[in-house]
This record gives C-alpha cells, sequence and structure tokens, in this order.
C-alpha cells in the first residue's frame, strides 16, 4: 500500500519587506543563506515550470520543479524529488503584516517512496527536527538581509 503524504508547517518573521524577502526563495536567491546550496539549473530561472538539481553532502541528487512562482503576491512552491528516497511540495506563503516586514510560512509535504525513507520523512517533518531547521531559516535568511 502506498504511504500517504505527511505535512509539516512552521513560520517566522523577517525584518525585511516582501520584495526584499522574495528572491531568497528562488533556486539562485537561496544561495545567499544555504550553506552548500548550489542548484544546477535544467530549464528556466524562476517561472513556473522551471527546474533545477541540487545535490546533499552525501552525494544524493534531488530534482526541483518550480510549480508556483508569485512574488508579489508573496507565495513560490516546488515540486521535489528525491532520488531513491522521497516526493514532495515545499510552498514558500509570505505575507506583510500592517506592523512591518514579512511572515514567512514554511510547508514541506513529503511522502517516502521506499521504506528506507520512511525513517528520514518521520524525522525531517517531526515537531523538533522542523522547528530546528525552520530557527535556521529565519537566523540564515535574516544575516543575508543584513549582508552579514
Amino acid at each position: 500500500m502506498p504511504a500517504e503524504p505527511r505535512s509539516q508547517n512552521r513560520s517566522f518573521h523577517l525584518d525585511a519587506p516582501l520584495a526584499r524577502v522574495m528572491p531568497l526563495f528562488t533556486a539562485r536567491g537561496e544561495r545567499e543563506w544555504a550553506p552548500g546550496w548550489d542548484p544546477t539549473m535544467l530549464s528556466g530561472t524562476e517561472q513556473r515550470g522551471s527546474a533545477f538539481r541540487t545535490v546533499n553532502p552525501e552525494g544524493r541528487s534531488t530534482t526541483w520543479i518550480v510549480i508556483e512562482h508569485r512574488p508579489f503576491e508573496g507565495r513560490v512552491s516546488y515540486a521535489r524529488m528525491v532520488q531513491d528516497s522521497n516526493i514532495g511540495l515545499v510552498d514558500v506563503d509570505c505575507a506583510e503584516p500592517a506592523s512591518g516586514g514579512t511572515d514567512v510560512s514554511v510547508t514541506y509535504t513529503l511522502t517516502p517512496l521506499c521504506a528506507e525513507a520512511e525513517g528520514f520523512v518521520r524525522h525531517f517533518l517531526s515537531v523538533e527536527a522542523y522547528v530546528q531547521m525552520i530557527e535556521e531559516w529565519r537566523v540564515a535568511t535574516s544575516a543575508a538581509l543584513r549582508g552579514t
């Protein structure tokens, strides 16, 4: 029986306007804040249908496809497939609250493709691991926006 997709969501605030924040959540923009992030563009750039590939430190390849790119509305979404492991979606939704800055919400929805990937997905989407990852995103994107 196929595995069911599972999701996790967390949010954080950045002290910058939407126009400065959204470029950080593109294939190329993530280079500014994500250590080791080095996408190889396969097609397009940022628009819907663009595709790129990343390789993690263990050598596992992930293929990404932009399924939604609406920076002026604060939304970008990706479909991703990790070689011999899992498939999923990544949704980044941003909004500018009246108090200023940008609120960023990140949702990962993952499905393991094999028994070996079950543990990875369970851990990645655990509250503890996900909260830690999103805090790392907040710290790193804040530093990128400050230029440090």
